[in-house]
């Protein structure tokens, strides 16, 4: 039985449409996904949309369309997006659907009658357009404005169902504790770990006046179950099935660091209340949250006032003119998958685009087709004589391999392009110190010609193999013009790839149109 592996994205709130946001982080977890299948395991990716916000009711009123048929309109739009882009996701979940609903309500009124939900009244600083209470200090802190947008904060007092988050400090810092990885990038535990120490105050799970918007609290139509409490249950209502519950507990999370308190906090103190309560004993943790930062533009926050917002027809733009694979060669290698922002910017991805991909990545693998049908008539051929250089370019493809592995593992994406694009380099150094070129111009020289070009080939079969969670497309171009073997599901063919001496001689090899065309920016 094959290693499973369970990824997320978070859930997007459908009172506008998707943009860069929403497109990096389900491109990240496309490619882990995509990584952890190359390894064998029998992968489950999860994305979609969170829709019973009270945004969605003021939004769809505004555009005089009721509640569902905003969320409909916009549901679609991530769907289709995702499609274009070629998200390789298991399932959509929305939050409209009643698979996901049914299941909500199962969850509270287990931890209502365990005591962990109970009613009482709150009074705290609201922040509408986060839909979320803010502790006194932390409003204090921000000037009693939103830490996300800046607009003043609402002093409110309602009476509202809690979910008992105090009882759950210890729990929680334990936890830490004992899985030391179970919060990356590294540098936001300690802001984590803070916060908890700070002390839990309980956490509203409810809201009135939704004008039956969301789904209501068990045995009391009069409160609506609070949007994010609704949400972080998606992870498990889709998996809460006989043919997917053995997914569970989650693998990973991915989202922004903005949500990274719900995540890593308030979520996992709800499974563990869920978990005390009779029939899901099976109930566990994730086993890891990775909060990713902001993408900012041309070293500005991103702002649709200011006319630099990445959104879906920007991102098509790069799409028509570059492809789906460079924009997520950009994505993986440039984004802010660590501790900080990263910038969008068209000049970065150009230079990206032109220096790694079409003069290395790109032209090494032309280059050695080139060669392949001048010097051995279009057929890979049998090795020759021994070339003693080999053996550095062996171990330089090794190194860089070795690097890969870990830094895929532990989401570090920047690290791990970097030393997939290092096999190509590699061979390219090889090339400029061997010069096949100049070697097949002497007869006598065929056999180490032979040789050399066997050598790049394997070269190119482990870049190739780096690089295809990042860029499926045009890596799986290179297994079909260079007749390498598709990775087969349930085997680990990453471990297999780092083995030398694997290409068959005889096989047919066609260079075919560049790879990465260089782009020249309009005069």
């Amino acid at each position: 039985m094959p290693e499973r592996f369970y990824v997320t994205t978070p859930i997007y709130y459908v009172n506008d449409r998707p943009h860069i946001g929403h497109v990096y982080t389900t491109t990240v977890a496309d490619i882990v996904a995509r990584y952890e299948r190359l390894r064998g395991k029998e992968v489950f990716f999860l994305t979609g949309t969170d829709e019973h916000a009270a945004k969605v009711v003021d939004s769809a009123e505004a555009h005089d369309m009721t509640a569902q048929e905003w969320a409909d309109r916009n549901a679609a739009q991530f769907q289709k997006a995702f499609e274009d882009l070629g998200m390789s996701h298991d399932d959509f979940i929305r939050t409209t659907e009643d698979r996901h609903k049914t299941r909500v309500l199962r969850y509270v009124q287990a931890m209502m009658e365990s005591g962990d939900v109970y009613l009482g009244e709150y009074e705290g600083w609201y922040d509408a357009g986060q839909e979320e209470y803010l502790p006194e200090n932390k409003a204090r802190e921000f000037e009693f404005k939103s830490p996300i947008n800046g607009k003043p904060l609402v002093k409110k007092s309602e009476k509202n169902y809690f979910f008992r988050l105090s009882g759950y400090s210890d729990g929680l810092l334990a936890h830490l504790d004992e899985h030391p990885d179970f919060l990356i990038p590294p540098a936001r535990k300690n802001e984590l770990i803070g916060r908890i120490e700070e002390g839990l105050n309980d956490v509203p799970i409810s809201r009135t006046g939704a004008d039956g918007w969301g789904i209501p609290m068990p045995g009391d139509e009069t409160h609506t179950i609070y949007v994010w409490i609704d949400a972080l249950f998606n992870y498990l209502t889709t998996v809460d099935t006989d043919d997917r519950r053995a997914f569970w507990p989650c693998t990973m999370h991915l989202l922004a660091k903005d949500i990274l308190w719900f995540h890593a906090a308030i979520w996992p103190a709800m499974l563990m209340a869920l978990g005390k309560c009779p029939g899901y004993e099976w109930v566990g943790l994730p086993g890891q949250v990775c909060a990713h930062s902001f993408w900012i533009a041309e070293g500005r926050k991103m702002s649709k006032s200011l006319g630099n917002f990445v959104d879906m027809e920007r991102i098509q733009d790069y799409v028509e003119r570059f492809g789906v694979d460079a924009l997520r060669y950009f994505l993986a290698g440039y984004g802010p998958v660590g501790a900080s922002d990263r910038d969008f910017a068209e000049a970065r991805f150009i230079e990206a685009y032109n220096k790694e991909l079409a003069n290395v990545v790109g032209n090494g693998v032309n280059r050695v087709a080139t060669m392949v049908g001048k010097y051995c008539d279009g057929t890979l051929p049998e090795p020759g004589d021994p070339v003693p250089e080999a053996e550095d370019l062996r171990t330089s493809v090794h190194a860089a391999y070795d690097r890969y592995v870990p830094a895929m593992d532990s989401v570090r994406l920047d690290q791990a392009v970097e030393a997939a694009v290092d096999v190509f380099r590699a061979m390219d150094v090889f090339i400029d110190r061997t010069q096949p070129f100049k070697r097949a111009k002497d007869p006598a020289e065929a056999g180490t010609v032979r040789t050399i070009l066997r050598e790049c080939t394997e070269a190119i079969r482990i870049g190739s193999t780096l690089l295809s969670p990042i860029m499926p497309e045009r890596m799986g171009e290179v297994w079909r013009r260079y007749g390498f073997a598709e990775p087969a599901p349930g085997v680990d063919s990453m471990a297999a790839a780092r083995a030398w001496s694997q290409v068959a001689g005889g096989t047919s090899v066609e260079k075919g149109d560049p790879l990465f065309a260089r782009y020249q920016p309009p005069a």
